[in-house]
């Protein structure tokens, strides 16, 4: 009765100090009146007469404290809080409050990470404000080092401030920041902050990130040329299967690295795989690997490259895997009123009864010359 009729529960024992003590707790809630809080600052006391380890009343005499303006007394009586147990909540998030007030950002995440190692329900109260702070540069350097040292909250605040935080930009940094220091992201989490970065139009920001969780990767030329990533979640900047509506499309081991497989009915046509590109103006050329392959002219899959906004800057048809032992290539040129591209494999409808199958293991995008 304690937790679901804390007044009831009084009366019927109003010698237990931790029942006196939820229910001076109750009392002091944000709406209480003056009459309420001096009532629930007597509960608090007799609370602690009858049990002096009743940390719910010293949270009372905290609050009441400091909403009266009384810090001094507010700060006395959290230190014998801290004593007693580091788990309340409510206190911790005083402490909190009137650590921000005094411009101290280590205490301010000294509190943060108790609360949030000490309460299940803390992160649903706590990460919607920490991540609106991660714009402040010394709260975001305070909090890589706090996030350095691994609490077992740090994964899922990583994971909730990828897809959650109001500036993916700060976002972006903050990430950097924990990469330098080894602690790596999750494809999941990479990818939702890439995107959303992308979404917003931070495309140099997006990059800027994506090469710092992905070294040697040159925006000249497009990446993973072997398929041996293989992401469960991956980023625009990966390859991306497409797979529907019959078509199958999967990047399997290989011998020598990965290969890229499809199958495509007879009837249909459309993408099998995809990269976005942020490639400079200027003249690139493709070059790549096909197994298995073999079909007429008319219906062969084809590389094109498409600027953001849709338009085309060509094409290459990847011919019959007997020709020339399976290699193929062709040449594109990037305009300077193309900023993004996307360079997609297409599937073309044919007649054949097999439809269109085969192998791609190796494909490069670079600069002619380079």
């Amino acid at each position: 009765m304690r937790i679901a009729a804390v007044e009831h529960a009084h009366l019927l024992a109003p010698w237990d100090g931790r029942i006196t003590a939820l229910l001076s707790a109750k009392l002091s809630g944000p709406e209480a009146s003056v009459a309420e809080r001096r009532r629930a600052d007597d509960l608090a006391r007799q609370a602690l007469q009858q049990d002096p380890t009743a940390v719910p009343a010293v949270a009372t005499l905290v609050i009441d404290a400091e909403i009266r303006g009384d810090t001094a007394t507010a700060r006395k009586i959290f230190t014998y809080s801290e004593m007693l147990s580091r788990r309340d909540l409510r206190t911790r998030i005083w402490a909190i409050e009137d650590a921000v007030a005094r411009g101290d950002i280590p205490g301010t995440l000294r509190n943060y990470d108790i609360a949030l190692r000490t309460s299940r329900i803390a992160p649903d109260l706590l990460f919607p404000v920490l991540i609106n702070a991660i714009t402040d540069g010394n709260i975001r350097a305070a909090l890589v080092r706090t996030l350095a040292a691994r609490p077992a909250w740090g994964d899922q605040f990583i994971a909730y401030v990828s897809g959650n935080g109001p500036d993916a930009r700060a976002t972006a940094r903050l990430f950097e920041a924990l990469q330098k220091r080894q602690i790596v992201q999750s494809e999941g989490a990479t990818a939702a902050l890439v995107t959303r970065l992308l979404t917003e139009g931070h495309v140099d920001d997006a990059w800027r990130y994506y090469s710092s969780v992905t070294p040697g990767v040159d925006r000249r030329q497009s990446r993973d040329s072997q398929f041996v990533a293989n992401r469960a979640t991956p980023s625009a900047f990966d390859w991306n299967l497409v797979s529907d509506s019959g078509i199958v499309a999967t990047i399997q081991r290989g011998e020598r690295g990965g290969i890229f497989d499809f199958s495509v009915p007879s009837s249909l046509s459309g993408p099998l795989l995809e990269q976005m590109q942020w490639l400079p103006p200027g003249s690139y050329i493709l070059e790549g690997h096909s197994i298995g392959i073999d079909q007429p002219d008319a219906t062969l899959p084809y590389w094109v490259l498409h600027c953001g906004e849709g338009r085309e800057l060509g094409r290459v048809v990847v011919p019959a895997s007997t020709r020339d032992n399976g290699r193929f290539s062709g040449r594109f040129r990037v305009p300077a009123d193309c900023a993004v591209q996307h360079l997609i494999l297409m599937a073309r409808a044919t007649d054949q009864m097999t439809g269109t199958i085969g192998q791609i293991d190796r494909v490069r995008l670079r600069p002619i010359g380079g």
